[in-house]
């Protein structure tokens, strides 16, 4: 009897730090209608002014918290756009969350 003779077959499907190098991330151009039906995008923006990748590492981390508590994920893909006013709809939240997640000492202040 080995040490992974207890270990599940499969598993599950989810990931955790040690194994994110399995996720794909979407990176370099924005994603398209098609990017996202073949599965090597999660979303496309679509018709919108401007679409343009983010610049940053990924995946990354990233812990939203709502009213129904903490929510967990890993980023993948970052693109932002410009809005009918021409501002760029980039959420500030998610990047200071993003960033705080790489950057633990930034969290503290």
């Amino acid at each position: 009897m080995t040490m992974n003779d207890n270990l599940p077959d499969e598993d599950g499907g989810g990931f955790d730090a040690e194994d994110w190098i399995r996720l794909t991330p979407f990176v370099g151009s924005v994603a398209t209608l098609d990017d996202v039906q073949a599965r090597r995008a999660v979303f496309a923006l679509g018709e919108t002014d401007d679409p343009r990748p983010i610049a940053m590492d990924l995946p990354q981390p990233v812990i939203w918290w709502d009213e129904d508590g903490e929510q967990a994920a890993v980023a993948v893909q970052a693109e932002t756009h410009l809005g009918p006013d021409g501002e760029e709809m980039e959420d500030p939240t998610w990047r200071e969350l993003v960033t705080n997640a790489i950057d633990p000492s930034a969290a503290e202040d």
